[in-house]
């Protein structure tokens, strides 16, 4: 038997032959979600995006199981009753695993996982997933799996039912604690190797951004919540044939390009990777070399999906981890996306100070792009205004003073 590691190669998972396997079901591609409901005002929306990211894993939806509780229960988190009727719908659908869309504790996946003898996996575990599939460049795969390693390194203990079977007595003691130690330094070593290549590209991409940021060129970043039209907006005005599809996190890896706009010249523009509540923090430390590149911009473009009726609770989330980056003090414009959905007119929003806040426009249709456009001609020219007042003054402070 073997743990199943996320490989480096191809975002999956390869086996390493000398580390005995973490005891569990398969998991296969019919589910059942499980949504409980503890006093949530937005449960329809949550329920909504799990289905989401289970089709984006390559699942099918075969039932879903609701229920109200005041509090998690500390065993199976949904309690005894709710477990039986989940066994019904497995049953009932055919089905091999089971989503809960709430952060189940290495216990309780276990408990889970005897009681209804199939895969049982969280919140975390199925963006990790999904993560994994997506990743493209070496530095995604890189991230994807620090990510999933160090959620597998709070999962270890429960493999070792083989060894918890053993009896005690005279040169029977402690081959358990010893497998685990072994098992949890590999992994330990792996984590560090990891980072350790990670810190050189993130070095290497500060050079790069430096490079790009002593030149009068705006940086722009796309930044906002999964599945808002990022990708498809930046396709819309660079043409760079970036991959965009209506799933939850299609993109991963940061793309740059050079955009061209008439009265400004080149701006640099940047898509970068989404985002989604409760997203892990571990998801957030491991593409923080990836989320640089929203942190250096000189403008955010927080792209937003205004025929989505949660709107305002992703825009929230995004200011969340943008925050947790580092990033919630840098200029935004928000622009209003989708309005072919929603019949709105383009146009541009500004504030009590005249400052440009709001384009509506439709990546999809073009609608509105062209105000995008000279919003950012706008936000280049004032860039280049500034550094040339900066260089000038810097020149008058290096003049020499002569004493009489």
């Amino acid at each position: 038997a073997s743990v199943q590691w996320p490989a480096r190669s191809a975002g999956r998972c390869f086996s390493l032959q000398k580390m005995p396997m973490t005891e569990r079901p398969a998991a296969g591609e019919r589910a059942v979600i499980v949504q409980l409901d503890f006093g949530q005002p937005d449960l329809e929306d949550q329920l909504e995006e799990v289905r989401l990211l289970a089709e984006s894993a390559g699942g099918l939806v075969v039932a879903e199981v609701f229920g109200r509780r005041h509090s998690p229960d500390p065993k199976t988190y949904a309690g005894r009753g709710k477990v039986q009727e989940i066994a019904a719908m497995l049953a009932a659908g055919e089905a091999d695993l089971v989503i809960f869309n709430h952060e189940l504790s290495p216990a309780q996946e276990r408990n889970l996982e005897r009681e209804l003898k199939c895969r049982v996996i969280d919140r975390t575990s199925l963006i990790l997933d999904i993560f994994a599939l997506r990743a493209a460049s070496a530095e995604g795969k890189l991230q994807v799996e620090l990510a999933q390693l160090e959620h597998l390194s709070t999962r270890l203990v429960r493999g070792w039912t083989h060894l918890e079977r053993q009896r005690g007595g005279i040169g029977m003691r402690g081959p358990g604690e010893t497998q685990l130690e072994t098992d949890r330094r590999l992994l330990g070593n792996r984590v560090k190797l990891l980072k350790e290549r990670l810190e050189k590209l993130s070095r290497q991409r500060g050079v790069q951004r430096k490079a790009r940021m002593r030149g009068d060129v705006l940086n722009v970043s796309l930044v906002g919540y999964t599945n808002a039209g990022k990708s498809t907006l930046f396709n819309a005005l660079t043409h760079a044939g970036v991959y965009a599809a209506n799933k939850l996190f299609a993109t991963l890896d940061t793309t740059s390009r050079k955009l061209w706009i008439e009265g400004a010249g080149n701006i640099v523009i940047s898509d970068t990777v989404g985002f989604i509540r409760d997203l892990p923090h571990s998801l957030v430390d491991a593409f923080h070399a990836t989320l640089e590149a929203a942190i250096d911009a000189d403008v955010l473009l927080h792209v937003v999906d205004s025929a989505s009726h949660a709107r305002d609770e992703q825009m929230v989330e995004v200011d969340k981890v943008l925050e947790e980056i580092g990033a919630h003090d840098l200029r935004q414009v928000i622009v209003w996306n989708k309005i072919d959905l929603t019949e709105a007119a383009p146009g541009v929003e500004r504030d009590e100070y005249g400052n440009i806040a709001r384009v509506r426009v439709s990546a999809r249709s073009g609608e509105g792009l062209e105000l995008l456009r000279e919003s950012l001609a706008e936000y280049a020219r004032s860039k280049a205004e500034s550094r040339q007042e900066a260089l000038a003054e810097a020149a008058r402070n290096a003049q020499p003073v002569y004493m009489s």
